[in-house]
């Protein structure tokens, strides 16, 4: 009987360990998903997003409300946010606000998504940046935050034996990466031997496909109506959700900056919680 009352107990534990890793990893939504929408109904909107399943978002904006009526807003649609943005010039020239506006939403996550830089991004400014974003990013350990850098692309232009974006990634000691997919591929980049690589250095993803035949860019441009619902492109969507279950990453957040984004999104959810459930 103590054999079979062991065994039994095993079992449960076994089976809540698989449930608990099958839900490691959470949907998100960055919200300029909406920026059209958000411009005419910015409640209906955030309604949209829970009806779709998706908790979590990332953003910062209070869209001309007061803090206390947009954290009301959410509240009521039982939307939290885990990540803000903080641009390149505000880590450099105000970084305790981008600390506070973090705190402020309960976010855990900051986020820079572009690196200023004048015409050819180099060496010299990916050592300026990633010098920055160490002494921001434990500056926010500080506060119990993690800081992320977004690629957008122009990362992948050839250094050494690598490329720029290697030169970051080797030399990040205070600070995490959230990969746009698109934006990788876009460069250039491999999205899944990136995370294959580096399976501790991505806590956030953006996901986000590509329509088939897309030509690339290396400087962070491209035309957003190539935005595609998730595995319809042609990023390897499914192994790269595949692997963040194996790495360290937390939120699977889609971003889709075409027109046809709402009509999208549902469709991108669906995917992933598929892919999730193999």
């Amino acid at each position: 009987m103590k054999n079979l009352n062991l065994l039994l107990l095993v079992g449960i534990f076994a089976a809540l360990s698989l449930v608990m890793t099958s839900k490691a990893q959470e949907i998100g939504l960055q919200l300029y998903s909406l920026r059209e929408q958000m411009k005419l109904d910015v409640e209906r909107n955030h309604e949209l997003i829970q009806q779709w399943g998706i908790r979590y978002i990332e953003g910062g904006s209070t869209y001309e409300m007061s803090d206390k009526k947009y954290k009301a807003l959410l509240e009521k649609y039982n939307l939290q946010m885990i990540s803000v943005g903080g641009a390149y010039d505000e880590l450099i020239n105000d970084p305790e606000a981008v600390i506070k506006k973090a705190k402020d939403f309960g976010a855990k996550y900051i986020v820079t998504f572009w690196i200023t830089h004048n015409g050819e991004f180099d060496l010299e400014k990916a050592k300026e940046a990633t010098e920055l974003f160490n002494e921001f990013g434990k500056r926010a350990k500080e506060e119990g935050l993690t800081f992320c850098y977004h690629p957008h692309g122009y990362e992948f232009k050839p250094q050494g034996e690598g490329t720029l974006f290697d030169y970051m990634l080797d030399n990040a000691t205070d600070f995490k990466f959230e990969m746009d997919v698109f934006w990788v591929k876009m460069g250039g980049g491999d999205p899944l031997a990136i995370l294959k690589a580096h399976p501790d250095k991505f806590p956030l993803l953006h996901l986000k496909d590509r329509k088939k035949g897309t030509p690339g860019s290396s400087d962070g441009t491209g035309d957003v109506e190539s935005n595609v619902v998730l595995g319809k492109g042609d990023i390897d969507i499914k192994n790269i959700i595949l692997q963040a279950k194996k790495g360290g990453t937390q939120f699977l957040i889609i971003e889709d900056e075409s027109s046809k984004s709402v009509a999208q999104i549902p469709q991108s959810v669906y995917y992933i919680n598929q892919a999730l459930n193999n």
